[in-house]
């Protein structure tokens, strides 16, 4: 699914015979539907429960099951540019019939499979055999296996199951091998909770934290503190408050393993006065209460087996991580149908941007270490393997920030600075003092500047010991871009540094600018905002066909602020012939195709137009804004333009996802420097 989302967003999820019902829900599709924000109702990506289709199967319906499986699917079919159809797991519980359900759902719809073998604590000689049995039931039906997943295997096996899959596995049939992996075998407090139907006393918050060990807390507590490992789960009576206090300390030590949570049980609760003592903590991990007891929670959850919830950003990340590690994605796709589309939809335009970023890796800093979203941030960019980062701050106020967080960033794939007390810090200030001195700057007033994180940040870019910067979730606009006007400066040819965002909509991405630095720019201005944002556009993978705006198309409009559009165009036919470009325009004719054949049929761009450049700050900021909030398209932005290597400034109002995207936009332009 997330392979196929990068290439539409047509994209649909089909499982003919669920597990649940409509009172319990299938959790598959939950996460499928959730996680891709597919627009298909939960009633269309299914057609039976287990109970009905056994049901029809045991009355000898087994074509009227098959016949409602197809009606089904071609009516996603014509709504859809892809169909993942998933199969199901449990026909083998159909002991009074002969039904090879995945097999005849493929064939009946004609499509062909990837099998997906579990091979969890089996040989190597029975994964082959498991594999060879399976194979054969689909390709003597002809059904097309492209791949066969020898999942789950023991670690340090994959070559040699690889290696003997491949001797006996048709040449047309993709094999690839994935190892057990420990962060997806094991569950979460959350589907412990559910599990154990348990009520949650406190950390509603961190329900997604891993389980790798259970301990029974009923020694003394120096015994207790010994036995803690990573991600362990404690499980103690309700008025043991020594351990569960030993057991919290210990977490936010960096003397003992992580805690995963605590189970309370015997019906139990907590003394007051241990109540009160957590509520009063900083960091808490989960504690749950059951009525059952200690041997017997142990027992069941030693039971539980691990999901992937739709909440559960973390797991769904390492799954991602993992098939694109150990698939061969290309080989795959050309065993896929191929999809041709000239429509660039948001999702596709963000899958490109960070497989672009990931292509070459580049080192971008992020000056505001003690905000909470960009180190939030900075843990999906690191677990996604997408830039290398340095973060300015305290390192001992990040790893505590970190740690209360819950994240997995992992502090030693991370340079932090600390301006305070970095060792650069004198060589920064003499360098920035040799670059303004002819400005009056002298070398104690460039000590002074080198404290501010911005001045700091843009000297590491300026000097190449990082490839970008990121800032503006804490500090204004010009706080964030004055050092780099002062010495990263503008490209050779570039007067005018300018912004766009990428406006994601629900069927293109278009490039607005400028909507965030010039006020009231001039001709030339326009004309430097118009070459620098196509540019911008096309590196990115979008065809550029301009748009200088105004509230007149043409030339039936006349006034100051209509020739001021109508001078920047001609400059940038001038500058720049290949281009395309048409202005003045409306916005309503620059976009909408009826409305741009009516008012400019002769215009190649009208109607169609991909870069807006908007006459002035007012215009170009207040119109981003309302087609974000009105038509709730992502705007990633603003990507400054026009610098001799990236810096770009964030609202402070951004998100966690705003941080992210502007990143890996800093990373393109720096492989673009």
């Amino acid at each position: 699914m997330s392979l196929l989302a990068g290439k539409t967003d047509k994209l649909s999820y089909f499982k003919p015979i669920i597990s649940g019902g409509k009172k319990e829900k299938d959790r598959r599709l939950e996460l499928i539907k959730n996680h891709f924000k597919l627009s298909q109702s939960y009633e269309d990506m299914y057609v039976f429960s287990r109970k009905k289709a056994i049901k029809e199967i045991n009355s000898g319906n087994e074509a009227f099951l098959i016949d409602s499986i197809i009606d089904k699917f071609k009516k996603l079919q014509e709504s859809s540019d892809f169909v993942v159809v998933e199969g199901t797991d449990f026909m083998e519980t159909m002991t009074n019939v002969e039904f090879d359900g995945n097999i005849a759902v493929a064939k009946n719809l004609g499509i062909p499979a990837a099998i997906i073998l579990n091979c969890s604590k089996r040989s190597v000689q029975e994964i082959v055999e498991l594999a060879l049995a399976t194979i054969k039931g689909f390709l003597n039906k002809d059904v097309q296996v492209l791949v066969l997943v020898a999942n789950k295997i023991d670690a340090g096996k994959e070559a040699e199951v690889a290696k003997r899959l491949k001797a006996v596995i048709p040449k047309e049939t993709l094999v690839t091998t994935i190892p057990m992996q420990i962060e997806l075998s094991n569950p979460t407090i959350g589907e412990i909770q559910e599990s154990l139907g348990a009520k949650l006393l406190f950390g509603e918050n961190l329900l997604t934290n891993r389980v790798d060990h259970s301990i029974v807390g009923a020694m003394q507590l120096p015994n207790f503190l010994n036995r803690l490992d990573q991600n362990t789960l404690v499980v103690t009576p309700g008025d043991r408050g020594d351990l569960i206090i030993g057991a919290l300390q210990a977490n936010v030590s960096r003397n003992f393993g992580k805690v995963a949570g605590i189970i309370v049980t015997g019906g139990i609760p907590p003394e007051p006065a241990i109540v009160k003592l957590v509520e009063g903590l900083e960091t808490i991990v989960p504690i749950l209460q059951v009525e059952k007891g200690t041997f017997q929670v142990v027992t069941e959850v030693n039971q539980i087996r691990a999901r992937i919830a739709a909440a559960d950003t973390e797991k769904i990340s390492i799954a991602v991580r993992l098939f694109e590690k150990w698939v061969d994605e290309k080989a795959l796709s050309e065993r896929i149908i191929s999809f041709r589309s000239d429509t660039l939809t948001p999702r596709m335009f963000q899958y490109q941007l960070v497989k672009r970023a990931k292509a070459n890796k580049k080192h971008i800093v992020l000056p505001e270490g003690d905000d909470d979203r960009i180190l939030v941030a900075a843990d999906m960019l690191i677990r996604q393997n997408v830039v290398s980062l340095t973060i300015l701050g305290a390192r001992e106020a990040i790893e505590i920030a970190v740690q209360r967080l819950n994240l997995s960033l992992d502090l030693d794939k991370v340079q932090i600075e600390n301006p305070e007390n970095s060792n650069k810090f004198e060589g920064y200030a003499q360098k920035l003092f040799e670059l303004r001195k002819s400005k009056g700057v002298t070398l104690e007033m460039a000590r002074d500047l080198m404290h501010d994180v911005s001045y700091f940040g843009t000297m590491m870019v300026y000097l190449g010991e990082a490839d970008g910067m990121v800032s503006g979730a804490v500090h204004t606009t010009q706080h964030t871009i004055r050092p780099a006007l002062q010495f990263v400066k503008t490209k050779p040819g570039v007067a005018t540094v300018s912004s766009v965002f990428f406006m994601c909509l629900p069927s293109r991405v278009s490039v607005f600018g400028d909507c965030a630095v010039n006020p009231n720019p001039t001709s030339g201005q326009l004309a430097d905002i118009a070459i620098s944002s196509a540019e911008s556009a096309k590196m990115l993978g979008i065809e550029p066909k301009v748009a200088m705006l105004s509230y007149s198309s043409g030339s039936s409009g006349a006034g100051e602020d209509v020739d001021r559009v109508r001078i920047a165009t001609d400059l940038v036919r001038t500058r720049n012939p290949e281009l395309k470009v048409e202005g003045p325009i409306q916005y309503d004719a620059a976009v909408d195709p009826e409305v741009g054949k009516k008012k400019m049929p002769d215009s190649e761009v009208a109607g169609q137009a991909s870069v807006l450049i908007f006459p002035d700050l007012n215009t170009g900021n207040n119109t981003y804004k309302a087609v974000q909030r009105e038509t709730g398209a992502l705007a990633i932005g603003p990507m400054l333009q026009g610098l001799n290597k990236p810096v770009n400034d964030l609202s402070r109002g951004c998100t966690v996802a705003d941080i992210f995207n502007t990143v890996v936009i800093t990373a393109i332009q720096a492989q673009e420097s």
